[in-house]
């Protein structure tokens, strides 16, 4: 599976973004996103379930982010709302290949967010 994550930028304290990934390629289950911040372990925000039924989050991001995703088109989304500057990292998205775990096997290159205060 190839993925394609998108959407990064430079924002401000309290704006709001969405992230996108787009898939190609063999079938996959669960997706999800994860970030990396410089000097930081990587960090589990979200995932979903492939029916979208199911969604999980990271204590981190509860109640700000918001993941979904649109089947037809292979594209996972998040929808981050009330930006913080400890929010700013490389966001990467994943996919499970052969279940709805959350055990990602297949990984795409990151985009990165800045959040200025």
């Amino acid at each position: 599976v190839q993925l394609q994550a998108s959407g990064g930028g430079l924002v401000q304290a309290g704006d709001s973004l969405r992230l996108s990934c787009a898939a190609s390629g063999r079938a996959f289950y669960a997706m999800g996103w994860l970030r990396q911040a410089p000097g930081k372990e990587r960090e589990f925000l979200a995932a979903i379930t492939r029916s979208g039924g199911s969604t999980y989050y990271g204590d981190s991001v509860k109640g700000r982010f918001t993941i979904s995703r649109d089947n037809a088109k292979k594209t996972m989304y998040l929808q981050m709302n009330s930006l913080k500057p400890e929010d700013t990292a490389v966001y990467y998205c994943a996919v499970s290949t052969y279940s709805d775990s959350l055990d990602f096997d297949s990984w795409g290159q990151g985009t990165q967010l800045t959040v200025s205060s």
